[in-house]
């Protein structure tokens, strides 16, 4: 297992799924590598397949990369990978099996074939030359809420067909789309201990808050974040023993029901804005310097 010197600091750094701009707190790791500025997503963006390294998920999810990663077959009994002209359905051993595992479970589910899978990973994480500011270190995947109907789409339908919006003014609320059986794929997810954290749209969350019975702990992974009406977003915990990844701090304690009737309370009487909030800061590009020194490793690995 690849290890790293230690970890610094914490900062806040993006970790949703772009266009979403704000972002959940995020820890960094020490760099090896402090003058290399060649940018990060060139280099990970060019590579076409994994390092031949043991696995290993490195850094944090906004600021990492992956070793010895492994590709989601793009057709299986119960998924298929869609967008595969993309190159990003690639992700650590535990992420590919957890894919695997909830698809069976979806396939249960009436009118569900299965899952449609969006974007894991580059083959070797890092960042991406477009999209996410997370899905860096093989650990997030998106899940389409299209309900699969037949897993014999080709590559070029694969790259035509998109999924479909589950919102209601402007994610207050869901669609009549949405379905119970979204509610019990989503709940299925968020059950499972390798999960941190799931994203999706506020009126979900509330949604789901209020059809909830039994035990409730569940829902307290389900986080309200911009965006997250087509997919949702699921991140996984590292993996036991795998010293050279970062975890994002925990969720708040509690199921977080009361703190998304607040996303859409704000969402239906938009509070004015702070005339004393401080100036978006310019995006910078992420140079190799940024990431974890391990990471020039993975990409020199051959």
């Amino acid at each position: 297992m690849v290890r790293i010197a230690a970890i610094i600091t914490l900062l806040t750094a993006l970790a949703g799924c772009q266009p979403e701009t704000a972002s959940a707190p995020q820890a960094t790791v020490s760099t090896q590598n402090t003058n290399d500025t060649r940018i990060a997503k060139q280099l990970f963006g060019a590579e076409r397949v994994g390092s031949p390294q043991a696995p290993d998920a490195i850094g944090g999810y906004a600021l990492g990369c992956q070793a010895g990663a492994l590709q989601l077959p793009e057709t299986g009994p119960t998924w298929q990978a869609m967008r595969l002209s993309r190159n990003r359905n690639w992700a650590q051993p535990g992420t590919v099996a957890f894919v695997q595992e909830l698809s069976q479970f979806a396939a249960t589910q009436p009118g569900w074939a299965g899952l449609y899978v969006g974007d894991m990973s580059q083959p070797r994480g890092g960042p991406m030359l477009t999209g996410h500011a997370s899905h860096q270190s093989g650990l997030d995947v998106d899940i389409w809420m299209l309900p699969p109907d037949r897993l014999n789409l080709t590559a070029q339908e694969r790259e035509n067909i998109s999924s479909i919006s589950m919102r209601r003014q402007q994610g207050a609320f869901t669609n009549s789309r949405w379905s119970t059986q979204h509610e019990a794929i989503l709940r299925q997810a968020a059950s499972d201990p390798r999960v941190a954290r799931i994203f999706v749209f506020p009126g979900a969350k509330v949604e789901m808050c209020k059809n909830a019975t039994g035990d409730r702990s569940w829902l307290r992974k389900i986080r309200p974040w911009w965006g997250h009406h087509y997919h949702f977003h699921v991140r996984l915990n590292c993996p036991a023993g795998d010293a050279a990844c970062v975890d994002q701090a925990p969720p708040p304690a509690g199921d977080g029901c009361a703190d998304a009737q607040t996303w859409v309370n704000n969402i239906l009487n938009p509070p004015p804005p702070d005339p004393n909030a401080p100036a978006p800061r310019p995006k910078q590009e992420i140079t190799m310097a940024r990431l974890p020194g391990l990471c020039t490793d993975v990409l020199n690995a051959n």
